[in-house]
């Protein structure tokens, strides 16, 4: 009994059925933590009527993915933490599996899930999530077969929406960094996590079937481009030492370029330059990684990984 299932909920009453009697099968669970940002569907309400043993935390407004899933944290107590979106369906054996997993090695930080699409369960959904020197973020295998991702493999970062954490980490490291509000919250928690020397793993055994932008409206919107964007600013800034950050400059510039040219034909090229003018014009907000001498090797790592995995995005 050392996991703490923690759902952050925004308006996702017409998914919770499915993933709280998922979560009821799941097993070495002593809690189960739902944070209601402020839902006006009727979300806490059939909570408190249908899943009274679930603590539930109400919020009286939308104060982001990241605060919310950090006051579950804060009111946790167990050494694991399986962070979890509302829009999912877990196979029995899901927690098993994953705490199986990290531990097998004390430096595994996090455990991300197999996520499958939930219409379609023979593709994949995220097989965890890679970082580029570009400043992309990937889906491993999204819409690809699911059967092309059976073996286990190290990853940059476990997704947010299903993936175990180990607490002492989380206490060493600090917690989801609200600023983010939403989106690549996790990615900067793993990047952190790396440069003390800490990996994140994709345990394909554990199986999540998700809907995926359930609540935000959709992969590309008025609400997601911006955020994303300013976002994409962030987290280069945040954890990369001055020197790392001039050397990537020029490439992540030019992912910068190209991704506002998607987004122009999308529909979103002025949201897009919107979050990227509010990301630069609030570093001031962000607090830089200080660098330690100690972990000057893992940034030499991390280096290596964004240049592998931008060579795997286009090849």
């Amino acid at each position: 009994m050392d996991i703490t299932i923690i759902i952050p909920n925004y308006n996702g009453k017409p998914y919770l059925k499915t993933c709280l009697e998922s979560v009821r099968m799941q097993s070495h669970i002593q809690e189960v933590i739902l944070v209601d940002n402020g839902s006006t569907d009727g979300s806490a309400e059939f909570i408190q009527k249908n899943y009274p043993e679930f603590k539930l935390i109400q919020n009286e407004t939308n104060l982001g993915f990241a605060a919310a899933v950090n006051q579950g944290i804060r009111a946790s107590q167990t050494g694991y933490i399986f962070l979890l979106n509302s829009d999912v369906e877990l196979e029995h054996n899901c927690t098993t599996t994953l705490r199986e997993c990290i531990k097998r090695d004390d430096k595994i930080f996090a455990v991300s899930a197999r996520m499958v699409q939930y219409q379609d369960r023979g593709k994949m959904d995220d097989a965890g999530d890679e970082y580029t020197i570009i400043g992309w973020t990937k889906r491993r295998g999204y819409g690809k077969p699911r059967e092309n991702y059976d073996q286990p493999r190290e990853v940059f970062s476990a997704c947010g929406g299903a993936a175990l954490y180990r607490r002492s980490i989380l206490e060493e490291i600090g917690l989801f960094d609200e600023q983010f509000f939403a989106y690549l919250e996790d990615v900067d928690l793993s990047y952190r996590a790396r440069i003390h020397g800490y990996t994140c793993w994709y345990c394909p055994g554990a199986v999540v079937y998700h809907v995926g932008s359930a609540t935000s409206g959709g992969r590309y919107n008025q609400f997601k481009v911006p955020i994303s964007a300013r976002n994409n600013v962030y987290l280069p800034y945040k954890n990369m030492p001055w020197p790392q950050l001039l050397v990537n400059l020029f490439f992540l510039l030019a992912g910068f370029f190209i991704k506002y040219l998607f987004f122009l034909r999308q529909g979103y090229g002025k949201l897009y330059l919107q979050g990227l003018e509010e990301g630069w014009h609030s570093l001031n907000e962000i607090d830089k990684v200080e660098f330690e001498r100690k972990n000057w090797k893992n940034y030499f790592k991390i280096e290596w990984l964004l240049i592998k995995n931008t060579l795997l995005y286009f090849f």
